[in-house]
């Protein structure tokens, strides 16, 4: 059976919904050490921007990591949370990531009637799918949409892949993410992905959404190949603004997307209000040529962001490191 793409490049769909992820992912630039000021412009921007969610940060354990070396994104308190959003009385859901064995989620997530987050997406590698089943099972029985973002799969084999895909599909989740932790996979094959993962969520019931990375610039390319065969849950940050390279930039997703109810301005306006100042202030993230190298090998970013750290430039002579490592 021919396998067609959904909609056209002047189409809308209305099953998309954009995820923004800029105090999360954009959270491993500066150890989340965003102002109230920020956040708030933030979640008012989303809201005008016609954002369906926003990721406000971690559910991360304090006995895992010091409340004094991290802002409070990367905890999120239901009181910090309540400063920036109130009762959040928008069409505007509210995200946050669990990570598998970093979150101490029966003590730190509670009831959904008592908090303003409508999600949990639960972040695990591959081979740590029951702990992330575990996890899952938990939030849906209080009350929460639930997310399943398996991460660095194009390290994992096709047989383990089937094989994840089959547990989370027979678990409570609502949506499975592919996720190209490491930027290194092309369209064409986040295009056989998405296929695979939508086999698996048309005979569960499973949405199918897509986190990517821009480590070889792709992470716009990559997301709305995706899109375009079915994915329905797209996430991106402001300026592109994650660890390493970044992500898919509000920017571009938006301005791309037909749905009438996207609208480019507010990100604009943020960008230039917040965005820049934050770039002025230090903080770094974006395309870079050490992220190419680890993204064309299917690497971890680390070594490049050591790298760009220690003020290197000799590319060559890293790229020759990475291949003895590979």
């Amino acid at each position: 059976m021919e396998v067609k793409r959904k909609g056209s490049l002047l189409s809308f769909r209305p099953d998309i919904k954009v995820l923004d992820a800029t105090l999360r992912d954009g959270g491993l630039c500066n150890n989340f050490e965003f102002s109230d000021t920020f956040a708030k412009a933030l979640y008012e921007m989303n809201v005008a921007a016609g954002v369906d969610y926003m990721e406000m940060g971690y559910k991360a354990s304090k006995a895992m990591f010091d409340v004094n070396k991290f802002g409070k994104y990367k905890f999120c308190d239901e009181e910090d949370l309540r400063k920036i959003v109130g009762e959040n009385k928008t069409d505007m859901k509210l995200a946050v990531m669990a990570d598998v064995g970093r979150t101490d989620f029966a003590k730190d997530i509670g009831e959904k009637k008592d908090s303003v987050i409508d999600m949990v997406r639960v972040a695990s590698y591959i081979n740590e799918i029951p702990r992330a089943i575990e996890m899952i099972e938990y939030c849906k029985k209080r009350g929460y949409e639930t997310c399943a973002n398996v991460m660095a799969v194009s390290k994992a084999k096709d047989e383990e892949i089937d094989a994840a895909l089959q547990m989370l599909g027979e678990s409570p989740v609502d949506v499975i993410y592919l996720v190209d932790s490491y930027g290194s996979l092309y369209p064409e094959q986040v295009a056989k992905l998405t296929l695979r993962y939508l086999d698996f969520g048309a005979k569960y019931g499973k949405t199918i959404g897509v986190h990517a990375h821009n480590n070889q610039q792709l992470a716009f390319g990559n997301t709305i190949e995706a899109a375009s065969w079915g994915a329905s849950y797209l996430d991106a940050t402001v300026n592109g603004i994650g660890r390493g390279a970044g992500n898919c930039s509000s920017e571009l997703l938006l301005g791309f997307l037909k749905n009438p109810k996207f609208h480019i301005e507010p990100v604009l306006r943020f960008i230039t209000d917040y965005m820049l100042p934050l770039r002025e202030q230090g903080v770094v993230w974006g395309y870079d040529v050490p992220y190419l190298l680890t993204g064309r090998l299917n690497m971890h970013p680390s070594s490049a962001i050591s790298f760009i750290r220690a003020g290197r430039t000799d590319y060559e002579t890293f790229n020759g490191e990475l291949l003895e490592k590979d």
